[in-house]
């Protein structure tokens, strides 16, 4: 059996000339993959992730700025019957975790850059979903009050009159007192 002419190397070792930058993007991009699966992964640990997908109160006190929110929760009148979740989020599932998604990307962004608004401010979108589960769970007795309104900004608003009801008396200057 003869053999054939011997197979040219190239600097990388490879049997084929011009071969080994193809590998070496691959590897590359086979690194910063993994380095970025890494991080993901840690991070979603060190914030508590898997508790975002729960109903549970306390996951909204993983970010520390939450804190006096959830402490007046604990001691207004819907303790007892209401949780975060039933009051700030869509009651369907996917609008639920539609919310909780991009809630959760906001938050993640505001505290991670430092670029939030102090105190704490609901913002308009998520007023209209808590002005939305109010009506839902109070409909019967507010229903003479709320014809004519459109639910736009402006309009009469459960919070209106009753804004220390989820998360009880406000402080001066938009602080919460204990």
């Amino acid at each position: 059996m003869q053999a054939g002419p011997p197979r040219q190397r190239s600097q990388a070792g490879d049997p084929e000339p011009g071969g080994g930058g193809a590998r070496r993007t691959k590897r590359l991009l086979a690194v910063l993959t993994g380095v970025l699966l890494g991080l993901g992964a840690f991070t979603f640990d060190y914030a508590e992730g898997f508790s975002y997908l729960s109903r549970e109160p306390e996951a909204c006190v993983n970010c520390h700025i939450m804190r006096p929110q959830y402490d007046s929760w604990l001691k207004s009148s819907h303790h007892a019957v209401a949780a975060c979740v039933d009051c700030h989020l869509p009651q369907d599932f996917i609008g639920k975790y539609l919310a909780k998604a991009e809630n959760g990307w906001h938050h993640s962004v505001g505290f991670t850059l430092q670029n939030f608004h102090e105190p704490i401010a609901i913002k308009p979108k998520n007023a209209r979903i808590l002005e939305e589960n109010c009506l839902r769970c109070h409909g019967e007795l507010t229903h003479e009050l709320m014809i004519g309104t459109s639910g736009r900004e402006g309009d009469l608003q459960c919070t209106h009159c009753h804004q220390t009801v989820g998360h009880g008396d406000r402080a001066g200057l938009g602080g919460w007192r204990d």
